[in-house]
């Protein structure tokens, strides 16, 4: 990684990551750097950085809302993750979760050493109501669970940047996977068993993926298919910060974007892909594509 002065390292910060203000107590002697590696819209960074202080504040989320979390890994040193109401010190190996549309602080008194996987909030099958339990808290690293999990994360932020991008784009999912389960044991190891609200929005998830082809998936269809209400159907997603047909699409541009990568299925074409999918009009696809990662889908393809 190259070193970077205050400014620089302040720059590339907020260009590579969501919005933040970076403070540091001595900004002609720092000295950071930040490798980051994206693939769609899963992105890994791996940070090395004197002591300094990173700030999410409302005017920033506000500006930009990003329906992303971060779950951050300290390889080195310490600092204190500020959220919801919550002040946790973290240490060498611990690892936390926070939400980049509600203001947050982290803050590095010495020299730290980090790995940051962030991800979109619609891949993770947990409901907001309990991830919002254990944002800003110290995530358990200890036992065979966090003994796999952290060197994954940590050789795959310093890493990620040499991999083809289909192969990156394969770890990085995986990643996103494990954190999951990291996030699913610690709420039950704090809460006990998980709800049945959790549980059923899971089954929704899973019903949501499985029908993704079928154009025709609607509110009703998968209300009905969970003996809930298209009400209560969408009050569920409104608490997640997002809408059902938002997560629909994004979890269909997600399936195209794996099949664009990947070399097995490069004798389809963009629009057979699309319509496998469940979308009906291919300019459509194309658009709502570029939106969500910035580039049309045949350069994804082409890279």
């Amino acid at each position: 990684m190259q070193s970077l002065s205050f400014l620089d390292y302040r720059h590339a910060v907020s260009r590579a990551v969501v919005a933040l203000d970076v403070t540091a107590p001595e900004q002609d002697r720092f000295r950071g750097a930040i490798d980051a590696t994206a693939a769609g819209d899963i992105h890994v960074f791996a940070i090395d950085a004197d002591g300094h202080g990173v700030h999410r504040t409302p005017s920033l989320i506000s500006r930009a809302p990003q329906q992303y979390f971060k779950f951050s890994r300290i390889e080195r040193g310490s600092g204190m993750i500020v959220q919801d109401g919550r002040e946790t010190a973290l240490g060498s190996g611990d690892m936390a979760l926070y939400d980049t549309d509600r203001p947050y602080s982290l803050l590095f008194d010495d020299a730290v050493q980090m790995s940051v996987v962030m991800f979109p909030k619609v891949l993770l099958d947990i409901p907001a109501e309990d991830t919002s339990r254990i944002t800003a808290t110290r995530l358990n690293a200890g036992g065979a669970l966090g003994a796999m999990v952290g060197p994954y994360l940590g050789s795959l932020a310093e890493g990620a940047h040499h991999l083809d991008s289909r192969i990156a784009r394969r770890m990085l999912r995986t990643a996103v996977d494990m954190l999951s389960t990291v996030l699913e044991a610690n709420l039950v190891a704090t809460d006990g068993p998980v709800s049945a609200h959790s549980t059923t929005l899971t089954h929704i998830l899973t019903y949501i993926d499985v029908h993704l082809a079928d154009s025709e998936l609607s509110p009703s269809q998968i209300a009905a298919a969970h003996y809930i209400s298209v009400r209560h159907l969408h009050s569920m997603f409104s608490e997640q910060g997002a809408s059902v047909s938002t997560v629909i699409r994004r979890r269909r541009l997600q399936r195209c974007y794996d099949a664009l990568t990947d070399p097995y299925q490069a004798h389809r074409s963009i629009a057979e892909i699309a319509m496998s999918a469940g979308f009906v009009d291919a300019a459509h696809f194309s658009r709502v594509f570029r939106a969500q990662y910035g580039v049309p889908p045949r350069a994804v393809r082409g890279g």
